[in-house]
């Protein structure tokens, strides 16, 4: 491993006899430059990034300690020395108060002394300048965290206003017998208030709805339905954002912060992805879960809450358990009621009736004429696998009303390529799709068809705030495959405020062809 590059320090003395002694005494740690003079002090600054320097307090044309005054106010995070006799301490004095000098060693000075005069300061200004780093990352942290409770504040307000038909059954679309057993199991548990609920299934099948379903159908109804994706935040992030702080509990930590459980009280917190929680942080869920109380970060005491968790994940629970990865008294603790949300795949009979629901919310959403579907189009849906399940069946179907036109019929001409492909199993009672309209098919508008990736991802950026995950998770895609389709498309993130963008800066954007402009505003 490399050696860390040596601190530079400025060495200031009239007097060579000075300047060889200081730097006999430091040259073996440190990279040592020279000036004879105030003046020349200040040019050595301009063009050196110096760390520390020393000066001697009585030198021609400008003293030691006019010298650092300048020094502090042109460069603050420059230590300063001073070397001086018994004879000039008013002016020392005057230094200190007025922070001008960080030490001051009389004359004459002992070389170890020195070495760890020197030593300490250098520590001081990196302690320094790792606090200003560490509270400018935890400003923006806490900025993240703001905007998340009040997205939170607003959701629920949202809901409130339109979740006022308790079981809003209808959304989660399917008559298939393991959609009908999945939602009995929710409504049976709905009432049981104290009753653990795991959820368990692939993205994109709707857990977080079931979750909302099971909070409206529960005597938890009136209070707040709070939700947290555990595998969006660090570690250290999570426990803030879950138990909340104290102020001064961290740099940075300017007031006190409820947590998401104190938001929740009274109502349903729902932890998405559990799965993915770090080991220290499960123990610290774990004993929110039995002692129904909390304790926030920096906090001496801990706060009772009452508060109903339902927790969710994508993840092999039991199989993670025997690895180590997930705490079994956690598991068992919220194990008791399990229901397991079937893939798109596993259910394809429901594949007729999600289409009808989902073009029907999507003209809604748009605000355009609700579009139809030939009975071609209808069976290549049925028999591609939809590894992004239903989340993936909606932005198909967008993507195809927007080639249709507003009010027009999808047919395979308006499917994407990879469902094409991949169609082959048809469901009960579809119409085979001919092989060689098929393959024409495919080679139908891949022009627009590019075009139309870059409305749909543009689109999705601006709803989502710019965040790069929640965009891809909301298009069915993984964050790395929404990265590549966003370079090959040459797409910017205008929308983001820091850390979503493209891993090694934004690509620039494509000019506006005529096809996209067409696409844009059929969007």
């Amino acid at each position: 491993m490399p050696n860390p590059p040596r601190s530079s320090i400025l060495i200031v003395d009239d007097e060579v006899l000075g300047l060889d002694a200081l730097e006999l005494a430091l040259e073996q740690s440190y990279v040592v430059h020279r000036a004879a003079s105030g003046v020349m002090a200040l040019e050595v600054l301009a063009r050196e990034p110096i760390e520390l320097v020393i000066a001697d307090q009585r030198m021609p044309g400008m003293t030691g300690v006019e010298l650092l005054g300048r020094i502090d106010a042109e460069h603050p995070d420059t230590m300063r020395i001073l070397l001086t006799g018994y004879s000039d301490m008013g002016a020392v004095v005057a230094a200190i108060n007025e922070g001008h000098i960080y030490y001051y060693l009389t004359k004459p000075w002992d070389p170890f002394d020195l070495r760890q005069r020197v030593e300490r300061a250098l520590d001081h200004r990196r302690t320094t300048l790792e606090n200003r780093r560490l509270a400018a990352e935890l400003g923006e942290a806490n900025r993240k965290l703001s905007e998340a409770y009040e997205r939170v504040k607003v959701e629920n307000r949202q809901l409130k206003s339109e979740v006022r038909e308790r079981w809003r059954l209808e959304e989660f679309v399917g008559k298939s017998p393991r959609v009908k057993r999945a939602l009995d199991r929710a409504t049976r548990v709905a009432e049981w208030d104290a009753t653990s609920v795991l959820l368990t299934g692939e993205p994109g099948t709707g857990k977080e709805l079931v979750a909302r379903l099971v909070h409206d159908a529960s005597p938890r109804a009136d209070g707040r339905f709070v939700a947290v994706n555990c595998a969006e935040f660090p570690e250290n992030l999570l426990e803030s954002a879950l138990f909340g702080y104290r102020k001064g509990a961290f740099t940075g930590a300017q007031s006190d912060r409820r947590g998401l459980f104190e938001e929740a009280n009274g109502g349903t917190l729902f932890l998405d992805e559990v799965g993915d929680m770090s080991a220290a942080m499960q123990v610290k869920l774990l004993r929110a879960l039995q002692e129904r109380r909390i304790r926030p970060v920096g906090a001496n005491d801990e706060i009772p809450v009452d508060v109903r968790i339902i927790t969710a994940t994508n993840r092999d629970l039991t199989a993670e358990v025997e690895a180590g990865r997930f705490r079994r008294d956690l598991y068992f603790r919220i194990h008791v009621f399990p229901i397991e949300l079937p893939a798109l795949r596993d259910r394809r009979e429901d594949i007729p009736l999600l289409v009808d629901h989902l073009l029907d919310r999507i003209a809604k959403k748009r605000r355009k004429k609700r579009c139809e579907i030939s009975p071609e189009a209808l069976a290549a849906l049925g028999g591609y696998a939809f590894p992004g399940n239903v989340r993936e069946l909606e932005n198909t179907l967008e993507h195809a009303c927007v080639l249709a036109g507003a009010g027009g019929t999808i047919d395979l001409e308006h499917l994407e390529e990879h469902v094409l492909a991949h169609a082959e199993g048809l469901f009960e009672g579809a119409l085979a799709v001919p092989a060689g309209q098929a393959l024409a098919a495919r080679g139908v508008r891949a022009e627009a068809h590019d075009e139309l990736d870059r409305a749909m991802i543009e689109s999705e950026l601006e709803r989502q705030g710019g965040n790069v995950t929640r965009t891809a998770a909301a298009l069915a895609l993984s964050r790395v495959g929404l990265q590549k389709k966003m370079r090959r498309l040459a797409i910017t993130n205008r929308w983001g405020k820091g850390g979503e963008g493209l891993s090694g800066g934004l690509v620039g954007a494509a000019p506006l062809t005529p096809a996209s402009r067409a696409a844009r505003s059929a969007r």
